[in-house]
């Protein structure tokens, strides 16, 4: 946006400040841990209780309050009363607390102007509650089962619980108002008529699967049920669907609500090495500004030097070079498959390490089911379904068989059985493809998607089988799915993500313009 910023690496960085951004992402413990080995939380805490231009994100915002409950009890920087709890979950509620959801403005401040309508994106655990002791600090409230406190401000401090860098134009703007400078960028002040934010959004997202095609240029490309290769008489090719930042930067314009980028190739033998998609991911954050989720090969690993990299060690690459979530695939099913063997946590998995650190909300399991059709529930030791199209064999049931290697192996262990397991271990989110529906463009699989999303407690996205405006309102209309996703047909733009936002509004279902 123009502005020159300097990364605080001692107190005096904080001493010196004209105006200080907190950005928090990760678990509260982690984060009151890594400011006390650095020295900084005196000089931090000094700074907030001397009224000087201040502005937490997120976790920033958490940090204000007195205590968080994340890990235990945990001593914050006590500036406002109160503590970070967990979200109830007793009647329901899908937590983390994930996607873009409406705002309560409870007092004026010129850094919330033209927010008022328009849905900010929120990702997180655990939050604050309005109370007697806080309420001169609250800015704003959002819902999510009840109220909780999604803006704070007193004098020249201020904090979001949801992301403004996260949050397209809108969010953009708050960054500039509280930096005291540069033009806001162009935006109608009050959303319009009919498209007014009132509560959490169904979010639908925009899919790049990314690997290197035969003359090894980086470019997203599109499967048929898995197989990414145009088969011809005389030769096979990999589909070139276009260049990954200028494809996700265009769906980030037409009002994509995340954008997910699954390297199918990379990081198989060294992820760290795998510069150019690290590099997408830096070049994607400077011109998206949703959040981005990126998957492929974390997990431990040792490269051809005989250096051993841990799963942590990756993610936090991935994280450093812009993205916001990360999506585990094959290494999560091996974990599941030991947990239910052991019935024991063993805190060394990948899915267990990145979400006791950066928080269970920046961690999405990418589940990879087929369809096995049975006579009987009784045949196999899965949850079945019954299914509305029978079988080859006239059968009436089928389980959803786990894959990994991109679908090449199938494993012992059901799609229901593993998203339980991974719930257990620490996934914040479910992304649920399906083998069979993959490139078809005849819907999601509602059995499938209804089966996961009513099975667990976190959120579920859609994805595999998408190809018209109605499957979207299909999957948001009979199952619990949070979020829907979709990759072919935006490439090949054969439905435009305004036009399925569009429709899925008239359908009556919340969404973000």
């Amino acid at each position: 946006m123009g502005f020159h910023i300097k990364d605080v690496t001692g107190p005096k960085d904080i001493e010196k400040a004209t105006r200080l951004i907190f950005p928090g992402v990760g678990s509260f413990w982690a984060a009151v841990d890594s400011l006390k080995n650095r020295g900084l939380i005196e000089a931090l805490r000094e700074y907030v209780q001397e009224d000087r231009p201040f502005l937490g994100i997120c976790l920033g915002l958490q940090l204000l309050f007195e205590y968080g409950e994340e890990t235990g009890y945990v001593e914050g920087l006590g500036v406002i009363p109160g503590g970070i709890k967990r979200f109830d979950e007793s009647s329901g509620l899908k937590v983390p607390h994930i996607g873009w959801n409406a705002l309560h403005l409870k007092q004026d401040a010129s850094i919330l102007d033209g927010v008022k309508g328009r849905h900010v994106y929120f990702v997180h655990s655990y939050r604050a509650v309005e109370t007697p002791e806080n309420k001169d600090w609250v800015l704003a409230t959002s819902t999510y089962g009840t109220d909780f406190i999604a803006a704070v401000r007193k004098g020249n401090v201020h904090g979001t619980q949801f992301h403004p860098e996260k949050s397209g134009v809108t969010g953009l703007n708050i960054i500039r108002r509280f930096l005291g400078g540069g033009q806001v960028a162009k935006q109608a002040e009050e959303a319009e008529p009919g498209k007014t934010a009132v509560q959490l959004a169904k979010r639908v997202i925009a899919c790049l699967d990314v690997r290197t095609n035969d003359r090894g240029d980086l470019v997203v490309t599109k499967g048929d049920q898995y197989d990414v290769r145009e088969h011809t008489e005389t030769r096979e090719v990999v589909r070139n669907l276009g260049k990954p930042v200028d494809l996700a930067s265009s769906y980030y314009m037409d009002g994509a609500d995340e954008v997910t980028f699954l390297n199918i190739t990379g990081f198989r033998n060294s992820p760290l090495g795998d510069l150019p998609m690290l590099e997408v991911l830096r070049k994607a954050s400077e011109k998206v500004f949703v959040p981005l989720t990126v998957g492929g090969g974390i997990k431990d690993f040792t490269d051809k030097d005989g250096r051993y990299y841990s799963s942590l060690e990756v993610a936090a690459e991935y994280f450093r070079s812009g993205a916001d979530k990360i999506s585990i695939g094959s290494d999560a099913v091996y974990a599941a498959e030991e947990y239910i063997k052991s019935g024991q946590k063993t805190g060394n998995t990948s899915l267990e390490q990145i979400s006791y650190v950066y928080g269970n909300q920046a961690v999405v399991v990418s589940i990879d089911p087929r369809k096995v059709f049975v006579k009987s529930p009784s045949e196999v030791p899965y949850k079945t379904v019954k299914v509305a199209r029978p079988g080859p064999n006239g059968e009436q049931f089928a389980w959803y068989q786990c894959t990994v290697n991109g679908g090449r192996e199938g494993r012992p262990i059901g799609a229901f059985e593993l998203a339980k397991a991974v719930e257990e271990l620490g996934a914040g989110e479910i992304l649920l493809n399906c083998i069979d529906c993959d490139g078809r463009g005849e819907g999601f699989d509602l059995e499938l998607v209804k089966l996961i999303s009513e099975a667990v407690k976190i959120p579920v996205i859609a994805s595999s089988g998408a190809g018209t405006v109605d499957h979207f309102s299909d999957v948001f209309s009979e199952t619990p799915a949070s979020a829907a996703l979709a990759a072919g047909i935006f490439h090949r733009k054969e439905v435009p993500i305004a036009l399925v936002k569009e429709h899925m509004s008239r359908a009556g279902i919340e969404t973000r313009f």
